[in-house]
């Protein structure tokens, strides 16, 4: 498996995109403004989107993924996202007012895109690839994923704050090569990170050092303004790993 980073901002500006990874050539995790990145022939061959949660810097490029590829494709993309995600966007995006519905264009036998359910602890199998909800503890319903290969996993937490459900899941994974974890915060912003219910600096480390395993990890969701300061602070309560800052662009092969 491929995973490419199109987006891993915690904003946008220049070279900076919200959240979006293209999963080999027909798979996004997530579709942030990253996805405004990839060119049209690499737009037609995404057949797949799984959304980690309904907030816009998530989903905000499946309205126009869907507008500019449906009259060119012979079959539906397929979102799949746990059921409150999607009907979030049923009632919210796609209901005629913000965007068309395109679950029933140009009509209910041949929609431009079809809704998957989706459950935490529930695989999914494209293929090889194996891909599976993970939970996550978000202001809203969220949850991460674990990528598998077969011979190794990458895991998106998505966006969430401190869960032992989530540690305990990512333990029992043998085959764990790459963490991508966020942290939109440093900890002068502890107040709002908690509010929304976001990772901050020390919160993190202090949960980074749950992990049992050797992995890579990498982070993600850091703002611009203070992405140096907030990397510092997470490396300085770690223990037993170095981190990496994720970077638009960094390609994973596991």
């Amino acid at each position: 498996m491929r995973l490419r980073v199109l987006g891993c901002s915690g904003g946008i500006g220049t070279d900076s995109y919200t959240t979006a990874m293209l999963l080999d050539d027909d798979v996004l995790i997530d579709a942030g403004t990253g996805v405004g990145t990839l060119a049209l022939d690499d737009l037609l061959k995404i057949d797949h989107v799984f959304v980690t949660h309904a907030h816009l810097d998530h989903i905000a490029f499946i309205p126009f993924l869907v507008d500019t590829t449906g009259s060119l494709r012979d079959r539906p993309l397929i979102v799949h996202a746990l059921p409150s995600t999607l009907q979030c966007l049923q009632a919210h995006i796609f209901n005629d007012h913000i965007w068309p519905d395109f679950s029933c264009i140009p009509d209910a036998n041949r929609p431009y895109m079809r809704y998957e359910p989706i459950a935490v602890g529930k695989t999914i199998t494209l293929g090889s690839r194996k891909i599976t909800p993970l939970p996550a503890d978000h202001i809203v319903p969220a949850v991460g994923f674990q990528m598998d290969s077969g011979q190794s996993s990458l895991v998106f937490t998505g966006d969430t704050t401190a869960s032992d459900a989530l540690w305990d899941v990512i333990n029992q994974i043998t085959n764990l090569r790459y963490l991508i974890v966020e942290s939109a915060f440093s900890d002068a912003g502890q107040e709002i990170a908690v509010h929304s219910k976001h990772f901050y600096a020390s919160l993190l480390a202090k949960e980074l050092n749950k992990l049992q395993h050797a992995a890579e990890i990498y982070i993600t969701h850091l703002r611009q303004s203070e992405a140096e300061v907030t990397m510092r602070e997470i490396s300085a309560g770690v223990k037993h790993c170095k981190l990496h800052r994720l970077m638009n662009n960094q390609v994973f092969e596991f």
